[in-house]
């Protein structure tokens, strides 16, 4: 009697240690996932891999949050969140300030950052900026980076132009003659003015200058204590991106059910091509790198660009700042 009733205990213990067990292996890891701007067709990819179940199928629930107010990097940083998405300038600027983020995957191949003008102005190459007013975002981030670049690679500087701060108005101060080139993101602003029927000039970055653009960070401790979970995010990510890149016009369709107003707006072959040149940028035509590899050349430019704008310290140590071994 004493035997068969420690049998069946035993039967019962193994019984819930198999159910909690399992359980553990179906739980999802959830989390937040900042890309840092409104919903937009240029983050194809993320929708992708929600939709297609890329991320579901490693055992992730992803939020996009698309707050602009959300400080990536301090929380990635920090380990608040696990994951965000972001360019390379900021990794370097916050592992200046000794925040432990890591590049883990590369998006953009190529800087998708360049400078526009109207082809009537005749600006075909930087030398022709000189004395030219150039409007920029905002003084920071990846298109002053990239202007920045372009001067120095030119042996010019910001005393060689006008440069003028616009906020995100570089299609109509060019139109209206206001200023005479823009920088840009090469697969929106350059777009909207074709689809005016404006023909144009454009300088890209990509052509001249190794940069590091848009990509999947983490952090040190995500990757010392769960290399596991880096592992199945960046496969989601890139599965996402791959997929875009193989079907654009399903992944547009896509996108209608995480961009509001896409499926009723009336520039839809505008928002197409925005598409189609931003998946040109996700790999160089002439890359046979894996897809999401990052390229420590491109790095070391970046942070000679920065420590010559005194954004980085002199003695600053770009090691750690990267990494490819969790690409699939």
């Amino acid at each position: 009697m004493i035997y068969k009733t420690i049998k069946k205990l035993l039967s019962v213990l193994l019984t819930v240690l198999f159910l909690m067990t399992g359980s553990n292996r179906v739980f999802a890891e959830e989390f937040s996932l900042p890309v840092g701007f409104v919903p937009n067709v240029q983050f194809a990819p993320l929708y992708v891999a929600l939709e297609n179940g890329y991320f579901a199928g490693e055992n992730l629930k992803i939020t996009l949050d698309h707050s602009l107010e959300t400080d990536t990097v301090a929380l990635v940083g920090a380990n608040k969140i696990p994951f965000g998405i972001c360019s390379g300038e900021q990794v370097l600027l916050a592992r200046n300030q000794g925040l432990p983020l890591t590049y883990i995957a590369e998006w953009y191949e190529q800087y998708p950052v360049g400078i526009v003008s109207l082809k009537e102005a005749g600006i075909i190459s930087m030398q022709d900026l000189r004395g030219k007013k150039v409007g920029v975002p905002v003084l920071s981030g990846a298109s002053y980076i990239g202007l920045e670049a372009l001067l120095q690679q030119s042996n010019m500087t910001d005393a060689d132009i006008q440069l003028e701060t616009v906020g995100y108005t570089q299609v109509e101060l060019l139109i209206s003659g206001k200023i005479d080139a823009a920088v840009i993101y090469i697969a929106n602003e350059p777009e909207q003015l074709k689809a005016l029927g404006y023909e144009i000039n454009l300088i890209r970055v990509a052509d001249t200058v190794p940069m590091v653009s848009n990509g999947l960070i983490t952090n040190e401790k995500t990757i010392r204590e769960n290399p596991e979970l880096v592992r199945r995010m960046t496969r989601a990510f890139l599965k996402g991106i791959q997929w875009t890149r193989q079907n654009p016009d399903q992944a547009y369709e896509i996108c209608k059910k995480y961009v509001d107003n896409l499926a009723n707006a009336e520039n839809q072959e505008l928002q197409k091509q925005i598409l189609i040149q931003s998946i040109a940028l996700y790999q160089s035509p002439s890359s046979e790198t894996p897809l999401g590899t990052t390229d420590a050349a491109a790095w070391e430019k970046m942070v000679e660009v920065m420590k010559q704008m005194k954004l980085l310290k002199s003695d600053f140590d770009m090691s750690g700042s990267f990494t490819n071994e969790f690409l699939p």
